[in-house]
């Protein structure tokens, strides 16, 4: 009898201590996929926590992007946007998900990381033709790792195209007397750029922006307070760089470039102004002093014989810059509440290459949601334009006054 029970005995331990090693040896709960948003050109997957790294590639027949993402759990299913028709999900073998983003036209991933310490991977869209989609299948992977708080990107393969000669494109025309300041307005986008696209209507940013762009410019020029210009008056597509750096060549004393808001799920609504962060700008304001004519940055003085002193005049400059943007964001927000849909919190701060001007003032206008009914009805109507161009005349108006009477 007391053989058996030692025997018993032994066994449950046997077993309790299989249960405990399987118990340890378990995985545990896998990160999910919670959501996948369209946001203009970028995508965001968003993971109910951290994950460990995630890689992108292309494939075709049908041409699809594909984004495996290691430890972490598929979610639904979800319709597409813009060039992204669909967004499916599923499991990659046992120790991951998979998320493929159908395209409805070739597109590429040009650049993205990891924000949210991890929780966020953000990808940014390009479109490309048929022939460097193709080239890029073969290619290895992009791949995505979180280092610490941050992101960093790892690229695994290479896309070229042939590049033009470099070539000085005119200056477009500002409009008004000679003698006033010079206001130059971008409309964001266009070309084969379309921008955010209403997924009911196909409204495409890239047409929105101009005319809302050409509707400020006639209202500013009826003020009869300001010059103005236009980088694009049509269909045509700008490099980031070019947009500010037309500005700067004109030598405008403000800079406006316009665009569109876009959310791939929920009623977000209401404009914002974006001008740049001050971390952001230290480091464009660093490659600028190593790789331009300084003299062309501070009007009339040789930096090249100080290195020092030309890093502290730069960023002076940059920071009185960035003062006069935020300021002048300000007053937008507050003379456009009264007439057109705008967020609680209207001004914010990104780093944005196309506010990246270390000496003119610069904002970038998100005028709405387009991915909106209400709002994207407001921004393609003439009423809506109209109220747009008045709240930036009005502020341009107040901005330049308070200029004139600080001098």
């Amino acid at each position: 009898m007391a053989g058996r029970w030692a025997r018993a005995i032994g066994r449950w331990r046997c077993v309790s201590a299989l249960l405990v090693s399987v118990a340890f040896a378990a995985p545990a709960q896998a990160t999910t996929v919670q959501r996948v948003e369209i946001d203009g050109g970028r995508v965001l997957i968003h993971f109910d926590a951290a994950v460990e790294q995630a890689s992108s590639f292309v494939l075709d027949g049908p041409r699809r992007i594909a984004i495996d993402i290691d430890g972490a759990r598929p979610g639904p299913s979800l319709p597409g946007e813009g060039a992204v028709s669909a967004i499916r999900q599923g499991w990659r073998g046992s120790d991951g998900a998979r998320v493929v983003l159908d395209l409805d036209r070739p597109m590429l991933v040009s650049g993205g990381g990891f924000e949210d310490e991890g929780r966020t991977l953000a990808l940014i869209l390009a479109p490309t033709d048929a022939r460097h989609f193709a080239a890029a299948i073969d290619q290895r992977p992009l791949s995505f790792q979180p280092f610490g708080f941050g992101a960093e990107r790892v690229a695994s393969y290479r896309v070229s195209a042939p590049v033009p000669p470099a070539r000085r494109a005119p200056l477009p025309r500002a409009e008004g007397e000679a003698d006033r300041p010079l206001v130059v307005i971008d409309a964001g986008h266009g070309g084969p750029d379309p921008g955010a696209i209403n997924p009911k209507t196909g409204l495409r940013e890239k047409d929105v922006t101009l005319k809302i762009a050409k509707a400020i410019r006639d209202a500013l020029v009826a003020s009869g307070r300001v010059r103005v210009a236009l980088t694009r008056s049509d269909d045509r597509y700008l490099v980031l760089r070019e947009r500010f750096g037309i500005a700067r060549r004109m030598r405008a004393d403000l800079f406006i470039s316009i665009h569109c808001d876009s959310v791939g799920a929920g009623d977000a609504t209401g404009a914002t102004a974006y001008t740049l962060s001050e971390v952001a700008s230290d480091k464009e304001a660093a490659r600028l002093a190593a790789r331009e004519n300084k003299s062309d940055i501070i009007a009339g003085v040789d930096l090249d014989q100080n290195p020092d002193v030309s890093t502290i005049l730069i960023d002076l400059t940059q920071r009185e810059t960035m003062n006069a943007s935020a300021g002048f964001a300000r007053l937008l927000g507050r003379e456009a509440a009264p007439l057109m849909p705008t967020k609680a919190k209207f001004h914010r701060m990104a780093s944005l290459m196309v506010l990246k001007a270390p000496d003119m003032p610069s904002i970038l206008f998100e005028t709405g949601y387009i991915s909106n009914p209400k709002d994207a009805a407001f921004l393609d109507s003439k009423a809506g334009r109209a109220k747009i161009a008045e709240s930036v005349r009005r502020a341009v108006q107040i901005y330049f006054a308070r200029r004139i009477a600080a001098k």
